[in-house]
């Protein structure tokens, strides 16, 4: 049996749970630490979009949503053949730990290994910079994953 196309990041941020909450789902709080552009309408069938570095354009649709605690949405890219809108699904959860928040992310449905290894390498550039922003401070201008 063969290992399905998965990205899993975990992270320990030193901010409750609602706040990282609020980090993933107010577009003015996801603007301090990705895109340009951000337009979310956090419940189940609402729209999830990001304008990043670049004028790539991440597309998908909520598909679950339970305050301060899990989100999950469908994910795809503007134009990409690869990746298309709503063609993957991000799945993240909030657990309460140590005085902060342990967010735990899996991204599923990519296409390839080559999928997989540039989108690890987006989420762990993302989830650093959103570290830093749950806790009030500035992750400074956005470059892009390297």
């Amino acid at each position: 049996m063969t290992e399905p196309l998965l990205v899993r990041r975990e992270i320990q941020i030193a901010a409750p749970p609602a706040t990282v909450f609020a980090f993933l789902t107010d577009p003015e709080k996801i603007l301090s630490w990705m895109g340009s552009e951000v337009t979310t309408e956090a419940h189940p069938g609402g729209v999830y979009l990001v304008k990043s570095v670049g004028a790539h354009v991440a597309r998908g649709e909520f598909r679950e949503v339970v305050p301060v605690h899990r989100l999950a949405y469908s994910f795809g890219w503007e134009g990409s053949e690869e990746v298309p809108p709503g063609s993957s699904l991000v799945e993240i959860d909030l657990v309460d730990r140590d005085g902060g928040t342990l967010l735990r992310m899996t991204h599923s449905g990519l296409p390839n290994a080559a999928q997989c290894a540039s989108h690890d390498r987006g989420w762990a550039h993302y989830l650093g910079r959103l570290a830093i922003a749950a806790t009030g401070r500035d992750p400074g201008i956005d470059h892009g994953p390297a």
